[in-house]
């Protein structure tokens, strides 16, 4: 079994949590400012300036950001915002995906609010410019100080009303609920915003789970100021990085944490089913199936499943409804043991195969397997024993 030291962060969300709080805890717990800056400084995205300043809440020193944008009235959609994502060329790989996963999130608890595709949702507060700067300068502190894995405690919300883009809205609103779905909450007497979308976008784009603070070896800590100061505790988001060990089954294992997308569906054929798979195939999942059943009043249906990265799901989402008009779509997080792969292209008689090669096995592509027999007439199963041998053979470079 491979052990090795991993650096966590949890966040104590005891005072709620928001895009700038996030931010702020991590440059108070040592995140490079320069380095975040160059990093948002790439987004192709103008009009605004960031200043990150000392200040105290009851008593507790902490980080307080202030976020200066010139805004224009502009909308985005999630198709613009994974466009500033892609344009930005200093934004690390790691960086990047987070920050999809975190609007992604967003878009598909939009969707279900306003009862439109996840691709088709208007990002109204947490589309704007100070949001994205909050969303994508979170996921840059994250990579500065090497953080693998996010956890959270039970999230604080308060109560009474609050102003948005369509007006009064009760508070929590409806996106933040949406959002943390799933995740432990509380409510309080404060009469205020405690929890905004952006914060709950955060946390449900990057925390792996919700509760008590994780065994880890402390490292830094940090604390980041709500813009207002509260009564009976500091509005401060606090952020605990530490060192934990994590273990795989064996050598070069590595734990992934992933989605599963399903649907019930009765009334579809084996046609469309076998289409739906080989769509969400093809848009990103990292697998496809389907299961039968036996659904309401002892009717034959099938489960379809797909398997995918967080930033998939809206896109994968809205094919499982399009293809097979089911008119809802479960999630929820998965972890999978990886095991290290890769491919080699082997040569037989002109035919090239793909092979994919695993610590323990070596398994040929069926597709090539399948057209390369046809054209030198010998059986399938010979063409795939023929390549795995040849792949496994040592290969001078």
């Amino acid at each position: 079994m491979s052990t090795k030291p991993s650096t966590a962060l949890w966040w104590h969300c005891f005072s709620g949590v928001a895009g700038d709080m996030a931010l702020a805890s991590l440059l108070d717990a040592g995140a490079g400012f320069e380095e975040v800056l160059l990093g948002l400084r790439s987004l192709p995205v103008g009009g605004w300036d960031l200043h990150p300043r000392r200040t105290t809440r009851a008593g507790l020193a902490a980080t307080q950001l202030v976020v200066e944008v010139e805004e224009d009235g502009t909308e985005r959609t999630w198709s613009d915002v994974a466009k500033i994502l892609d344009s930005a060329p200093a934004l690390p790989e790691r960086a990047r995906s987070r920050a999809q996963r975190v609007f992604a999130a967003l878009a598909a608890a939009e969707g279900r609010i306003h009862g439109v595709a996840p691709e088709e949702v208007h990002f109204h507060e947490v589309g704007s410019t100070d949001a994205v700067v909050d969303v994508v300068g979170t996921c840059l502190a994250l990579e500065s100080l090497g953080v693998d894995a996010v956890y959270a405690s039970p999230v604080a919300l308060g109560t009474g009303t609050v102003g948005s883009h369509h007006g009064e809205l009760p508070n929590p609103a409806p996106a933040v609920l949406e959002l943390l779905r799933g995740a432990p909450v509380y409510g309080t007497r404060q009469h205020q915003e405690l929890t905004t979308p952006t914060g709950a976008a955060l946390l449900a784009g990057l925390a792996e789970s919700f509760g008590p603070m994780p065994a880890l070896t402390v490292k830094a800590t940090g604390y980041g100021a709500g813009s207002r100061d509260t009564p009976g505790a500091p509005n401060v988001l606090q952020a605990v990085i530490g060192e934990v060990s994590t273990a795989g089954p064996v050598e070069g294992v590595e734990q992934e944490h992933l989605v599963v997308l399903e649907a019930n569906v009765d009334d579809v054929t084996g046609e469309v089913l076998a289409h739906t798979v080989g769509e969400l195939l093809s848009a990103g999942a990292l697998d496809a199936w389907a299961v039968p059943v036996v659904g309401k009043k002892g009717r034959p249906a099938q489960v379809i499943s797909a398997l995918a990265e967080l930033g998939h799901v809206p896109a994968l989402a809205s094919i499982v409804f399009r293809e097979t008009g089911a008119l809802g779509v479960r999630q929820h997080e998965v972890a999978r043991w990886a095991l290290p792969r890769r491919w080699v292209e082997v040569d037989l008689g002109g035919e090239v195969v793909r092979v994919k090669i695993g610590p323990y096995r070596a398994k040929a592509e069926h597709d090539d397997c399948a057209r390369a027999a046809a054209t030198l007439g010998i059986p399938a199963r010979e063409v795939a024993r023929l390549a795995e041998q040849q792949a496994a053979e040592p290969r001078i470079e």
